[in-house]
Parts: C-alpha cells; structure tokens; sequence
C-alpha cells in the first residue's frame, strides 16, 4: 500500500486511491465518469510508481493512433483505466485516470457511427447489383 510518511517525495498516492474509490462509487450510482489528470497534480516519481503499482494491471489494454500513440489500459480495479498520450518519439504527453465504464477515447463518436452506417449501407447495394 502507498506509503504516506514523511520523506515520501508527496505523499499523493493514498488520496489518490481514495478519490478514485469515491469515483468508483459515483459511477456506479449514477454513471458519472470522473476523469483525473496526473499531470496537474502534484506527484513525485515515487507517489507516481506507487499508484501504478497500487492500482495494477487488468485484462484489457488498447492503443489508439491519433494524433500520436495513446495507451488505454485497465486496471486492476474494473471501471478504473490508465490512459496515457505519447508524442510520435514516444514521450509521455499526458497520463490520466479515468473512471469509467468505457473510456472515451475508445468510444465511437456518432458522426463516425453516422459514416459507417452510410458506407455499409453503400457496401450492401453495390453486392447486391
């Protein structure tokens, strides 16, 4: 468990478990996602490796290219996910956590359910002449 004594580089990790819980609860109550930016808090390398190693791995993971590679990874904790932004180098842009039950990157946006609708719609009359 995250270690919040003193000399610990923020002590930020606990919270963090905490206001996740309370995101899990609020998601499952109302179907409220809560998304945390890791980048705008004050973390330290150590309260950063604490988390991920608190929060752990899942059984999905996905990798969107868009604008740049972005990671979308399950934890250990259903409805909790890792999403993480790279530059095409590789760099971390942005890592947030995401409560939720479908992140929303992975989600279709209707404009390109829209467009799909058409093209197989398109694809199913041009194989029936």
């Amino acid at each position: 468990m995250p270690s919040t004594a003193t000399g610990a580089e923020h002590g930020n990790a606990l919270p963090l478990l905490n206001e996740i819980r309370h995101a899990l609860e609020r998601l499952l109550a109302s179907g409220e996602t809560t998304v945390i930016d890791l980048g705008a808090l004050p973390l330290g390398q150590q309260d950063e490796a604490e988390l991920l190693a608190a929060l752990g791995a899942g059984e999905v993971e996905a990798t969107v290219n868009a604008g740049g590679p972005s990671s979308v990874r399950e934890t250990s904790f259903h409805g909790v996910w890792l999403v993480t932004h790279r530059n095409e180098q590789g760099e971390v842009l942005a890592r947030f956590v995401e409560v939720a039950f479908v992140p929303e990157l992975l989600m279709s946006q209707p404009e390109d359910v829209a467009d799909a609708v058409a093209a197989l719609a398109k694809k199913l009359a041009f194989g029936q002449n």
